[in-house]
């Protein structure tokens, strides 16, 4: 049995407010890994480099944004389990959250994304 995929942790901040908790994928282990098998998702995760991703396994829907070099969101999307999305040219990270995640932290295409670690 191979050991849980361990994620680097940080803070989601937006126009100065701490939006949410965060888990990082950038490792190759974590970014393949990411949020295959959860039923709920508590914490949201980027994904570093990355342009397109994938609901099989996952369980649940989600909140995706596409973000470009400097975090700013080019792209929201919300995608059902069991999906492909599409690849999303000048993407260099995506953020999965909670279906109707987005919409409570009032994240729009255009605003700039900050990650903090912890």
């Amino acid at each position: 049995m191979s050991a849980p995929t361990q994620f680097k942790t940080g803070w989601l901040v937006c126009q100065a407010q701490v939006l949410a908790s965060l888990n990082i994928a950038d490792t190759a282990r974590s970014r393949r890994r990411g949020l295959i098998g959860q039923t709920e998702i508590v914490t949201p995760l980027l994904i570093d480099s990355c342009k397109w991703i994938h609901t099989f396994g996952v369980k649940c829907a989600l909140d995706v944004a596409y973000l470009d070099e400097r975090y700013m969101v080019t792209k929201t999307q919300t995608i059902k389990p069991k999906r492909i999305a599409l690849p999303v040219f000048g993407a260099q990270h995506v953020l999965e959250a909670a279906a109707g995640s987005f919409e409570n932290w009032g994240l729009v295409i255009g605003h700039t994304l900050e990650v903090r670690l912890a």
